[in-house]
């Protein structure tokens, strides 16, 4: 190849140079945009060499390398931060990420954790196993009980209280102020998952918690659409929870954050409708024979209504209800119904009804179930943004059918199996 004058040195003269160099050239974007732009790259460039030394072992601002940080991610995590009242914020991959990277930054071997006794499965799953075998033992309480929670804060060496604002799946509400108070006068941390919630509903940290958890999957994002967590908190923890994160790589990518971003705008508006309408189907569902008990913190029935009221902007869009004919009465109720998604998660604009024992605690055993206060005939439900007299419909026709089937002649049928 032949020029007629030296090329410039800087100047690629083969494709694939400037191939490289062409696909990764930045648009010259002066204006503004209006939704936080996804930085889809797992690496960012620097100046020097030592710039970028600087800003991986953050001694100057900046981004690297996208496990570590990145602008997408740090817009949610500080987004939410904001929402929640709190200094700080981070992002992983999924609301349990955030659970263990909260809870291994917080207790080490020969430790040991109290939390409440009503607790997501797969959070009760990561406390009695793995934690369990890294030697950080947990002690389960009534969170409703404070007498008990003092008295397992007195042992030592206990690291943090843990609880879930309204627990997953019986609807328990914890009162963030007396049990922050608790934990504070032991000298540890308070630790709340505050999914079932949302910062609309509820701040935790505005009444005394010290690090708040999110899975972004649910009523965040809102659209059953992306994996998420977040935790936020004061500064120090968080950079904490954080290295936790980069070690072991539960890193939420820049799509699902926009994705969860896109949600927020809109979280009031959702939330509000969760709520009227989850508490329209309790009050019903409370009247209706077949139904044990309904739990909803709108209810008067319900144990922490009083505190609810105080405490929640609104009751919120989770349900659970005991049907008197056990496991054959709940399993025909999920069949029957025709609106709603047999599905697991929660959050979503649809409506969501589980079986605990079968899904969301698949896990434990009938003590373990006994213990964490879900009988067989309980079903929890996720309401969504549906019409609520189509739901009142639905449900309608799925109570009759559970009925039936849980009556004695039901279930010998059933036992005796086909004929």
């Amino acid at each position: 190849m032949s020029h007629d004058r030296p090329p410039d040195e800087t100047t690629p003269r083969g494709f694939a140079t400037r191939a490289i160099r062409a696909a990764a050239r930045q648009p010259q974007v002066d204006q503004r945009p209006t939704a936080v732009p996804i930085y889809q790259t797992a690496t960012f460039t620097s100046d020097t060499a030592d710039e970028l030394g600087a800003i991986l072992v953050d001694e100057r601002p900046g981004y690297a390398y996208s496990r570590v940080d990145n602008p997408t991610t740090s817009a949610l995590a500080e987004a939410v931060a904001e929402l929640e009242g709190a200094e700080t914020g981070f992002s992983l991959a999924s609301g349990m990420a955030a659970v263990h990277a909260t809870l291994v930054s917080l207790a080490g071997a020969g430790e040991r954790i109290v939390a409440t006794r009503a607790v997501y499965g797969s959070t009760r799953s990561l406390l009695a196993g793995l934690l369990t075998r890294l030697g950080i033992a947990t002690e389960w309480v009534d969170i409703t009980d404070h007498g008990a929670v003092e008295r397992a804060l007195g042992a030592v060496p206990t690291r943090l209280l843990y609880a879930e604002t309204i627990s997953n799946p019986t609807i328990v509400v914890a009162d963030h102020r007396a049990l922050a108070a608790i934990a504070h006068r032991h000298g540890v941390p308070y630790v709340v998952d505050n999914t079932f919630a949302s910062p609309y509903l509820c701040r935790p940290i505005e009444l005394g918690a010290d690090l708040v958890i999110e899975s972004g999957t649910k009523y965040l994002a809102g659209h059953s659409d992306v994996l998420a967590g977040v935790v936020v908190g004061d500064r120090a923890r968080i950079d904490a929870i954080r290295a936790i994160q980069i070690d072991t790589g539960g890193t939420l990518s820049p799509l699902a954050a926009f994705l969860v971003l896109r949600g927020l705008p809109t979280l009031a508006l959702r939330m509000e409708r969760h709520s009227a309408t989850a508490g329209a189907l309790a009050a019903w569902l409370e009247r209706q024979d077949g139904v044990a008990r309904a739990f909803h913190p709108s209810l008067q029935s319900h144990p922490q209504h009083a505190l609810a009221g105080r405490q929640l902007a609104a009751f919120g869009g989770m349900l659970a209800f005991e049907l008197e004919g056990g496991r054959d009465a709940g399993r025909a109720f999920v069949d029957t119904l025709t609106l709603t998604e047999r599905t697991a998660s929660l959050g979503s604009v649809h409506t969501i009804v589980a079986h605990p024992a079968s899904t969301t605690h698949r896990q434990l055993d009938e003590r373990g179930l006994a213990e964490a206060g879900i009988r067989p005939g309980l079903l929890r439900a996720s309401i969504g943004l549906e019409d609520p007299d189509d739901l009142l419909d639905d449900f309608g026709r799925a109570l009759a059918a559970a009925r039936s089937a849980g009556t004695p002649r039901a279930a010998a049928l059933a036992a005796a199996g086909p004929r």
